[in-house]
């Protein structure tokens, strides 16, 4: 069993110097909303004025790492919800973003991180509320793209030496790979500009992602046909700018340039949600 699991393992993991997808953690309390539910603060004469921000956050995180985002756009009256991305395959939590987009009233601005910039590269398609999307730090792949596929072109993330497969039985009874990051390596390779306390808060309790999910090829490239903007992290050691660079050209996306470690809604909050309000203002009128 031992050794056909790591032929599994290697199977699934070959390639993975180029990426996994991370959103760093806060390490402070939960955000996450119910599907549906609108947990924004502001006063309703102003949200009703504004469009409800979506925050997907990506591996080995939940959507806390959004916390100090959500408080700055909530200041802002805008509602938002940062629903929790299950993590266990790009089409189920594609799907599973899109039901929440369903849910909502009104024009949305669908925002993701890392990995789940591939999420709502999927969840957007064909839906007419989603008015702007916005990355940070994150992988737009095209249709038939995998993050593979587009990150395996660009040398220099450090995710590859940092990753820490497991098993874990999936409920049709056959086995999967969950992927970790090494504690001792997470400040280092991802938050390199958080404190190490936070840093530390967020190895201990970071969320896995299916290994599956790297090579999972993205059905849409709704980049395409709805308005973009990119935030670049130029201190990024999982993606590399180079990478980051070229999506956002690609994408045709207003860009703008952070001095940021990958975990950049966890040290640069404000610039993350500057960059969501722009995004906002310019489609929503």
């Amino acid at each position: 069993m031992k050794g056909k699991f790591m032929r599994h393992r290697r199977a699934q993991i070959a390639g993975l110097a180029a990426f996994v997808g991370i959103a760093a953690w806060a390490g402070t309390a939960a955000v996450a909303a119910p599907e549906g539910v609108n947990t924004a603060a502001a006063p309703a004469a102003h949200s009703a004025l504004k469009p409800t921000v979506v925050l997907v956050h990506g591996a080995f995180a939940d959507s806390s790492s959004w916390n100090d985002v959500v408080r700055t756009l909530q200041g802002r009256g805008y509602p938002v919800i940062a629903p929790a991305n299950p993590l266990r395959g790009l089409p189920s939590d594609s799907a599973y973003v899109a039901s929440v987009l369903r849910s909502i009233d009104g024009p949305v601005v669908l925002v993701g991180h890392s990995y789940g910039g591939e999420v709502i590269t999927n969840a957007a398609a064909s839906n007419s509320q989603v008015k702007a999307l916005v990355y940070l730090a994150a992988v737009a792949p095209d249709k038939g793209e995998s993050a593979n596929d587009v990150l395996g072109k660009f040398p220099g993330s450090k995710l590859g030496e940092v990753l820490n497969p497991r098993p874990y039985p999936k409920a049709d009874g056959s086995t999967g790979t969950d992927l970790y990051i090494k504690p001792d390596k997470f400040r280092e390779a991802f938050a390199s500009d958080v404190p190490a306390s936070t840093a530390a808060m967020m190895a201990a309790t970071q969320r896995p992602i299916e290994a599956s999910s790297l090579s999972d090829l993205s059905q849409s490239a709704a980049w395409k046909t709805i308005p973009s903007w990119y935030l670049v992290a130029t201190d990024d050691q999982a993606i590399p700018v180079a990478a980051q660079r070229f999506m956002a050209e690609r994408a045709g996306a207003r860009t703008v340039e952070v001095d940021s470690a990958h975990a950049v809604a966890v040290s640069h909050p404000l610039e993350t949600a500057n960059l969501i309000v722009d995004a906002a203002r310019a489609t929503i009128r």
